[in-house]
Order: structure tokens, then C-alpha cells, then sequence
């Protein structure tokens, strides 16, 4: 594997990052691919993540669902609200989960999405302290290829990519 990143490093220009995101592109469903282990996620399986843009497009819905380790036959489900902090790239992000403060944006975490697929069909998104990093896919599944340049992405902004785990395929 690190040998395919470092051919794919050599190959792909800088230029594969997202400069500015369409938020109404990035909205719908994404399954996660591969994450650093966090608490907030320490009880789930499988995982996914649907984000819609409120009436007033001043903010994102978030409902983040996963299979629980300890049953996997139930899921655990967290709704939050994301505000963009960055609105000349669309890309920097604040997204809280706490209830009733999360209308207002409080007690919120950076969501930076570093890149996207040119199509959207791959996301790469981290934490500016690289504290979190995940690779989000629009399919249950994402092609090796695609998830190499995820790694690559990754990679090049410094996150360790030997932390990632991935994540076991979501099944409806």
C-alpha cells in the first residue's frame, strides 16, 4: 500500500484538491470508507452520514447513523448542524451535535473537507489539528483507485495515514 501512495504522490499534482466546494453538490448520502478511531465513533460499525442544506442555506443538517459494534442489528443514530466558516471555499466548516446549542452553532468542532472527487463520488475531510480524518464515499463501496487517491490526498495535508481504519461496508 505505501508503495502505491508514493507512485500516486509522484503522478498526481497538487491540483487534485478541492478549492472551493459546491455545497449543494456535497449534500445527500455519503458512506464512510475509513476513519481515525474517535470516541464520539468508538461504538459504531458501518457508518454514513446524510447532509441536507437547511431552506435558508445558511446551514447544514446532519444525521449520522452507524451499526453499533455491541449490535449490529441496531443503529445508533446523531443529528447536528453544520455552519460554514469559510464561505469564499465552502470547505471549512463548524459542526456541533449538542442539542438546542447546535441551532446556534456552540459548543461546534472544525469539519474541513479537504478534497472531493471532480464528481463528487469521494470525499477526503479532516480536523486542522489532524485529530480526525475520514474518507467518505457516495456508494457503499469505493474503487480501489479512487480510495488510493484518497490516501494520497490525505497524505500530501499531513495526516498519518497508517491511523486510518477502515470501516466495514455498509448494508442496507
Amino acid at each position: 500500500m505505501r508503495l502505491k501512495v508514493l507512485v500516486l504522490t509522484a503522478l498526481f499534482p497538487l491540483a487534485l484538491y478541492s478549492q472551493t466546494v459546491d455545497l449543494e453538490r456535497y449534500m445527500g448520502t455519503w458512506y464512510e470508507v475509513a476513519r481515525y478511531e474517535n470516541g464520539f465513533q468508538k461504538n459504531c460499525l458501518a457508518t454514513k452520514v446524510d447532509y441536507k442544506l437547511s431552506n435558508s442555506k445558511k446551514s447544514v443538517k446532519v444525521k449520522n447513523t452507524c451499526f453499533k459494534k455491541d449490535n449490529p442489528e441496531k443503529q445508533q443514530v446523531a443529528r447536528g448542524r453544520a455552519f460554514v466558516t469559510d464561505s469564499s471555499t465552502n470547505s471549512k466548516l463548524k459542526v456541533s451535535f449538542v442539542p438546542f446549542f447546535k441551532l446556534f452553532g456552540w459548543f461546534a468542532g472544525p469539519y474541513w473537507i479537504l478534497s472531493t472527487g471532480f464528481d463528487y463520488d469521494f470525499a477526503v475531510v479532516g480536523h486542522p489539528e489532524k485529530k480526525y480524518l475520514w474518507i467518505l464515499s457516495r456508494k457503499p463501496e469505493l474503487p480501489r483507485y479512487k480510495l488510493l487517491k484518497a490516501l494520497y490526498i490525505a497524505k500530501r495535508r499531513g495526516y498519518d495515514i497508517k491511523k486510518l481504519k477502515m470501516t466495514p461496508v455498509w448494508e442496507n
